[in-house]
């Protein structure tokens, strides 16, 4: 089967289709990562970052990670990468959204009720990124940066992700971040959750269009 072409495509291209999808999609990717919060039994690796920072500095867990994102798209321009609007949307979007989702979610404390929260939000986790993707409205900051120094470098993707996790994941350990059995579990999970759940819900153009 041939890989799934999710290279960005203009706006104004079904956007009826497009948008409400890049929304849907970056709006589940904040609750998601509220739910893997609220588990307290370890981060994505850039969430342990969010989060430390987040313990620093007083700011609200979506306020750390919109400025974390400026300061990522900020990389971008040395890389001669170029924001969509699914760039700018991502940074705005999920920032209110974990937000809004800490709010409203409870805090479990039964060691079951916590694991699935960790579960649930891994697995949601995977269909959002599917989703915000599959939208091909244009990459996420942390998704730009990961494909501009590819470029750049020679280096591959893997290897550049690689490199750009642990480095995130080290340096919000080092500030106090929470690691444990959610990092893990998202570290092995994510890439096959996201290219499995990428063929149901990648915008592709009608044949003849």
């Amino acid at each position: 089967m041939s890989a799934l072409d999710v290279r960005s495509v203009a706006v104004g291209v079904s956007p009826g289709r497009r948008l409400p999808q890049l929304f849907l999609g970056l709006v589940l990717y904040g609750t998601s990562m509220a739910m893997q919060i609220e588990a307290a039994l370890g981060l994505a690796p850039w969430d342990v970052l969010h989060e430390a920072l987040h313990e620093r500095t007083g700011l609200s867990f979506g306020t750390v990670t919109a400025i974390t994102s400026v300061g990522v798209l900020l990389c971008w321009v040395p890389l001669r990468q170029r924001p969509g609007v699914g760039t700018v949307a991502n940074v705005v979007v999920i920032s209110l959204a974990v937000d809004a989702a800490l709010a409203l979610l409870p805090t479990p404390s039964a060691v079951v009720t916590r694991l699935a929260f960790l579960i649930g939000g891994v697995l949601l986790n995977g269909f959002a990124t599917a989703a915000y993707i599959g939208a091909r409205l244009g990459p996420g900051p942390r998704d730009g940066l990961m494909t501009g120094l590819s470029t750049r470098t020679g280096v591959s993707i893997r290897w550049v992700r690689t490199g750009i996790e642990l480095t995130v994941l080290a340096t919000g350990w080092l500030l106090g971040g929470t690691v444990g059995l959610g990092t893990a579990l998202y570290a092995l999970a994510i890439g096959p959750l996201a290219q499995a759940f990428l063929p149901l819900v990648s915008w592709r153009p009608r044949a003849g269009a």
